[in-house]
């Protein structure tokens, strides 16, 4: 009998372990989603069927009163399965039969559980990395600093970058790396007062593909981790994580990004694998706990888009039956979300593929 070389196996378990990681992820923020369902459908007596993780073959059931749990074999999803949620029921506890907005509460609270989600991961990052929590405040320049002359200040609090909000650091280095020339308009709060500064020019540099660096040439303020400023922060930074999803899906709409730069389950897995290899080597887990919050509130946001198939698709129809006091005919919404669901599949096949060849070109 031969045996694998120590070596190479612990190459393949240092291959393995950020993939098991990422679907690991994966399924938390499923999970959570999921559990947010199934608790409201609870709290208000619906009859669940199932619950479950992932979709496909189910690979471990167990039922415990009306509610089947299972796990499925491919970690791509998850649902709850409601009584009377896609058919007619005369059941009294069937989802069907409950009140509109209690409906709207059930579907919109797997969202907002992704959301809170988020801010809690930031918190803990916040309150855990032992470093100090940025602000959008300037503390110094670095030496022969462009800008420094250019009418920002030390102590300045930038409230505005080209007309959009700054709340959090993370606004600066987001909404400076969309620009194509390194010229700024900024309004800041300085001595109480709001300042406009125009027309900041950076130093860039040119990268090979043609597009811009902007050289960030002063350092902002950082403020130690206590109750208030953890809170604070985590707000304040999932706003921006928010909004950078939102300005992201607007990019690719007016065509700033193609269906090339966009990433699927595949490509995610991926990015999450590199992400933990890369906190695991230099002993920083910060990057790790973005990125869980980043996909929490993506998955959260997406999800409550007004679009067929997704939940805010479904929270559409419930709102113009609260308005008219009258249901859309449950075939007519039943096309709408099916087409929906087709032409989303269509694109996550087109994305998934996008990502393989990605992963092939290395």
């Amino acid at each position: 009998m031969t045996s694998i070389p120590l070596v190479t196996a612990a190459a393949v378990w240092g291959k393995v372990w950020p993939i098991l990681l990422a679907i690991l992820f994966f399924g938390f923020i499923i999970m959570f989603h999921e559990l947010g369902h199934f608790l409201f459908a609870k709290l208000f007596n619906v009859q669940v069927n199932e619950f479950s993780l992932g979709m496909g073959p189910a690979i471990f059931k167990k039922k415990k009163g009306e509610t089947q749990y299972s796990i499925r074999l491919l970690p791509i999803g998850g649902f709850v399965s409601m009584e009377g949620e896609d058919e007619e029921s005369e059941n009294e506890r069937a989802f069907c039969n409950i009140k509109a907005w209690k409906r709207f509460i059930v579907i919109a609270a797997g969202g907002v559980v992704n959301l809170i989600m988020g801010v809690i991961v930031v918190a803990v990052m916040l309150a855990t990395s032992g470093e100090l929590i940025g602000t959008p405040q300037i503390n110094f320049f670095h030496e022969n600093a462009a800008t420094a002359t250019q009418g920002l200040q030390e102590k300045d609090v930038i409230k505005k970058i080209n007309g959009k909000t700054v709340f959090s650091e993370y606004d600066i280095s987001f909404l400076m790396a969309r620009d194509k020339d390194g010229v700024f308009d900024f309004v800041v709060e300085r001595n109480g007062e709001k300042v406009n500064v125009d027309g900041v020019q950076f130093d860039t540099k040119q990268n090979p593909d043609g597009t811009l660096t902007i050289i960030y040439d002063f350092v902002i303020v950082g403020v130690k981790a206590n109750v208030w400023n953890v809170i604070k922060g985590a707000a304040l930074e999932s706003v921006s994580i928010a909004r950078i999803v939102w300005i992201s899906l607007f990019d690719l709409i007016t065509g700033q990004y193609g269906l090339s730069d966009l990433s699927g389950p595949i490509g995610t897995v991926s990015i999450i694998a590199d992400t933990a290899q890369n906190a695991v080597a230099q002993t920083d887990y910060t990057p790790l706990f973005m990125m869980l919050s980043l996909i929490a509130i993506n998955i959260g946001l997406f999800n409550l888009l007004p679009l067929p198939a997704l939940d805010g698709g479904r929270l559409f129809f419930l709102l113009i039956e609260m308005i008219f006091r009258k249901p859309v005919p449950r075939k007519y919404e039943g096309w709408i979300h099916a087409i929906g669901l087709g032409l989303l599949l269509l694109l996550m096949v087109v994305i998934s593929f996008s990502d393989i060849v990605k992963l092939i070109k290395g």
